[in-house]
């Protein structure tokens, strides 16, 4: 009650003065009343009702319950996540601090509506330059054509240690336990507030989750590893580097962390060797090194030590909104840095198919004559109510060295004009077109209609 009785009183413009004397009290038991550290007692309503003029009802609607639901819809949002405030904690706050859930609600609305003026100016080049960390991380491994040959070999010279060719699950368990003093254990996710991997330090101990598949489990190891071991090497190369911020670093980092994990389990030599023989056929170079097909694409991508080339391919990953959350160039593929990809390349389409290899010969507006391929892949799952995410990965290399790969077999077929994004493509007549490209002038003739979204002056 007592949040409520200040609203009344505030509400009729009375102090805490004026109150106490109107209902026959001391000043202080009014300001202990509405710190709700004395109870406010039914004769002290009846006499409050009778004084003011006001319905008793009132007091209790308060909108109290209607600032909790607001409060708990904003505490679900992922930025929040690690913050445990039950909800009645919520209800409490929303009832008897009402003006501070007020004031917390009115800084994460003008917060929100500053990140879509930021995320707009962002896209759309306009206004003072952002920090990007993201595309920071992606420019260092972009410039070294996401190769480190001395993360290869540190990572090759660990798998021979483990034995010959790439090490398995026992192997790793192995050196973890012998090398490191840490015991691995395979454990419900549960147990580690939804992990996949913790590292407990306090009981020496790996704890990985027991709903990853093989492949999973054997990665997440090699990641630990990689944390415990490569830490120097990684340092080293992040050195050579320039970052604006601490966040940069970081996903730089992360990246090469999980660069030595995988070329931990797909040692450089044997992986080129095998990907050579078999025509780079991912599903037979998984079965092979025990790795997803995700991970044998990425892998692919690293095929660039001096010397010892392979392949160069470009790599991207895709939702089904278009959101780009990997990419890797090693082919030199002219990818727009803002906005979408052209939805005509079968990055896109492959969602059609699920789990199925689609293949393309693709052409850029300059000439350059690229070789796609793309499949869906899955995270997540493990569980029946475990969340899943169904993204596509696209492995692309310049049409040259399309001869090299199995999935180029059989009749050649005309190559499919794309452009890079439709702001940058100067292709006419394109039926998917999302938006006109810059520098073209809009047809003002209203009388023809061609079925094209965007018509150009010039045409």
């Amino acid at each position: 009650m007592g949040p409520r009785l200040k609203r009344v009183r505030r509400d009729m413009g009375l102090t805490q003065a004026n109150m106490a004397a109107d209902l026959e009290i001391s000043a202080s038991y009014v300001a202990l009343m509405e710190r709700n550290q004395r109870p406010v007692t039914a004769e002290l309503l009846l006499r409050l009702a009778a004084t003011y003029k006001i319905d008793i009802a009132s007091l209790a609607d308060d909108g109290s319950e209607e600032l909790g639901k607001r409060l708990k819809g904003i505490m679900r949002e992922p930025m929040f996540a690690d913050i445990d405030l039950p909800a009645l904690d919520m209800a409490d706050i929303a009832t008897s601090y009402p003006g501070f859930a007020e004031a917390f609600l009115r800084l994460h609305t003008a917060f929100s509506e500053e990140q879509m003026t930021l995320a707009q100016r962002q896209a759309h080049g306009a206004g003072e330059a952002l920090p990007d960390p993201v595309g920071e991380a992606r420019a260092f491994l972009a410039a070294r054509r996401n190769c480190f040959p001395l993360l290869d070999e540190a990572a090759e010279a660990a798998a021979r240690e483990m034995g010959k060719g790439a090490p398995d699950l026992a192997a790793l368990v192995d050196r973890l336990d012998k090398r490191h003093g840490r015991k691995v254990r395979f454990i419900d996710p549960a147990v580690m507030l939804g992990a996949l991997r913790w590292h407990d330090r306090h009981r020496e101990q790996v704890l990985i989750s027991d709903r990853l598949n093989g492949s999973g489990r054997r990665y997440q190891l090699a990641l630990q590893l990689a944390l415990l071991e490569a830490r120097p090497a990684i340092s080293a190369q992040l050195s050579e580097g320039r970052f604006t911020g601490d966040n940069a670093q970081r996903m730089a980092r992360r990246a090469l962390a999980n660069y030595w994990a995988a070329a931990v389990l797909m040692p450089y030599r044997a992986f080129l060797r095998a990907a050579r023989e078999h025509l780079h056929d991912i599903e037979v170079l998984s079965r092979l090194f025990g790795c997803s097909f995700e991970q044998i694409a990425h892998r692919l991508t690293t095929m660039g030590r001096s010397g010892e080339e392979g392949v160069p391919f470009f790599f991207l990953r895709v939702d089904e909104a278009g959101n780009v959350s990997k990419r890797l160039d090693g082919a030199g593929f002219p990818f727009a840095r803002t906005g979408g990809s052209c939805p005509l390349w079968n990055v896109h389409s492959a969602f059609r198919t699920p789990g199925q290899v689609v293949t393309q010969s693709l052409e850029l507006p300059d000439g350059q004559r690229f070789f796609s391929i793309a499949r869906t892949v899955e995270a997540g799952g493990g569980a029946h109510d475990a969340p899943r995410a169904v993204r596509a990965v696209a492995l692309a290399c310049a049409a040259e060295h399309a001869d090299r790969l199995v999935y180029a077999r059989g009749p050649n077929i005309a190559p499919t004009p794309i452009g890079v994004a439709c702001h940058l493509c100067h292709r006419p007549h394109c039926i998917a077109r999302a938006a006109p490209p810059i520098g073209r002038e809009m047809r003002p003739d209203e009388n023809r209609e061609t079925g094209v979204p965007f018509a150009f002056a010039t045409d």
